[in-house]
């Protein structure tokens, strides 16, 4: 019914590089939690929201579709920035934990050993970007701690 009687708007975003070309539509319903019962744990969000990601590369073309609840009202731009600075932080995260952590050539498997050397990964990771007096890169700092004692002490004192 193209969101007859329901307050929408969309927003389309195109980008391309590194050989890659993506389209991003968006679609943002507003005013949902108004139709909820005012004592439902949902009844505080107010827009419901839908990004279509059509990407191209190398002549093959994919399709992601991601839907999102969230409290913005009728600010699509604001909704489409929040999910691109998302997704950038959360790749970022993923980039420095797998060159400098060597993340995903991790063999551990066992029960939940997995998700304790991921956590302890990332308590590193911020540890290591919080100390500002040496000038290196998360990998640099790392090894420099494993070279160092009073280094590896300076850095556990910031937890």
């Amino acid at each position: 019914t193209r969101f007859e009687g329901i307050e929408h708007s969309t927003y389309k975003t195109e980008e391309t590089g590194h050989g890659r070309h993506e389209i991003r539509n968006y679609i943002m319903l507003t005013r949902i939690g108004s139709q909820l019962d005012s004592d439902s744990v949902w009844s505080k969000f107010s827009s419901v929201g839908m990004v279509e990601s059509v990407r191209s590369l190398n002549d093959e073309t994919t399709v992601e579709t991601r839907y999102f609840i969230s409290s913005l009202e009728e600010n699509i731009e604001q909704f489409a920035n929040a999910i691109r600075s998302h997704w950038g932080i959360e790749n970022s995260l993923h980039w420095i934990l797998d060159v400098a952590f060597k993340e995903d050539e991790s063999r551990i498997r066992k029960d939940n050993a997995p998700q304790n050397f991921a956590i302890i990964r990332q308590i590193a990771v911020n540890l290591l970007g919080k100390e500002k007096r040496v000038k290196r890169g998360i990998k640099n700092k790392q090894f420099l701690a494993a070279m160092d004692n009073n280094y590896l002490l300076n850095i556990l004192a910031l937890a």
